[in-house]
């Protein structure tokens, strides 16, 4: 609450410290710095049988791993109100495209820092594979949701399934999982996947513990937040909070046969597509709460009818120049095909229709 005239002498504000859990070496060289730091584990080098499957302990985040940021108490408080909403479909690793698209909305300056104030950012998921860079995009995001934190706004980012995929590729790696159609392994649905070299090489513990921790859904200004464009979420739980609740304990038993199950669920895609689209937005909206689904996962060329390919031999679709609301107006799809010569989305909800 704001303090109004006559209510007593105004108290000086000082800045204080609060931790944040982010690489400590990101603020450290630079805002797009993607080199390991001296030290530290970078990581298995050639072979699969170096990502050691039979590795079960979640990484644990050590003080070294965070930073100081002076927070202003002022803008911490929020006195005017929440700021502008925005939204960021799939990035698949292309941190040159999303470094565009935020500097383009205004939400981070030339240098790469925050600059929005009290903006709330949202990722809806996806971070790595296909593109060149997905650690530096994860690195990214962790380093503005400390700057978002202090300016008084907030960025914050939902599970895709290609962070469970990465996870299950590091976690298990050729461990055989029963897949329903026979024995698959994370592994080799990582690397079909577009999975990343680059990216393994360069993984460390609290990138792992940033992705576990990472909620699947929530619910904002009335904007159901998900990542996938299916109803799957319905099997984890009735409320949002159930369902990230029992996701994140399920990434916590570390069972290679659960979290397989959980990754194959969230890859499914086009539930609110075509006939019965609008019902089964109604299902997760009844249930969760909101007037409106926002979704990444399904690029917006396969939704308009354009099957194209997401590793780019194929651009000839239409082309992406903002979300796509569908389903009787009740979805808004984020992922603007990035990864198949399309756009990186940043919007601003909520849309003006």
């Amino acid at each position: 609450m704001t303090q109004g005239a006559g209510q007593g002498p105004e108290v000086a504000r000082t800045a204080t410290l609060r931790d944040f859990r982010v690489p400590a070496y990101v603020h450290e060289t630079g805002p797009f710095a993607q080199d390991t730091p001296p030290g530290e584990d970078a990581g298995p080098a050639e072979e699969p049988e170096g990502y050691t499957p039979t590795r079960r302990d979640l990484p644990v985040i050590n003080r070294s791993d965070t930073v100081q940021v002076a927070v202003d108490p002022a803008a911490a408080e929020g006195a005017d109100g929440p700021g502008p909403l925005y939204v960021v479909g799939d990035v698949h690793g292309y941190l040159d495209q999303l470094v565009a698209a935020l500097q383009e909305q205004g939400l981070i300056d030339a240098a790469g820092d925050w600059s929005a104030g009290t903006a709330r950012l949202w990722f809806l998921g996806d971070f790595t594979d296909r593109g060149p860079d997905g650690i530096g995009v994860i690195d990214l995001v962790m380093r503005l949701s400390a700057e978002a934190a202090a300016a008084g706004g907030y960025c914050k980012a939902l599970m895709g399934n290609h962070e469970l995929l990465l996870l299950g590729a590091r976690r298990f790696a050729d461990t055989p999982v029963n897949s329903g159609a026979g024995t698959a392994t994370f592994q080799a649905a990582w690397l079909l996947n577009g999975g990343q070299k680059t990216d393994m090489d360069r993984l460390q513990d609290h990138h792992l513990q940033w992705m576990a921790r990472l909620d699947a859904m929530e619910q904002v200004d009335g904007h159901l937040l998900v990542h996938s464009d299916t109803t799957a979420y319905l099997d984890y739980g009735d409320s949002i909070e159930a369902v990230n609740d029992t996701i994140r304990e399920t990434l916590t038993r570390n069972d290679a046969d659960e979290c397989w199950d959980l990754f194959r669920k969230f890859t499914k895609r086009f539930a609110f597509r075509d006939d019965g689209g609008a019902e089964a937005v109604r299902s997760l909206l009844d249930m969760y709460g909101g007037s409106r689904i926002v979704h990444g996962h399904s690029p917006i060329p396969y939704l308009l009818g354009d099957v194209g390919s997401e590793d780019g031999e194929d651009s000839s679709g239409p082309v992406v120049e903002g979300p796509h609301l569908y389903a009787d107006g009740l979805a808004i799809a984020m992922d603007g095909g990035v990864t198949m010569a399309g756009k990186l989305l940043v919007q601003q909800l909520p849309l003006a229709d």
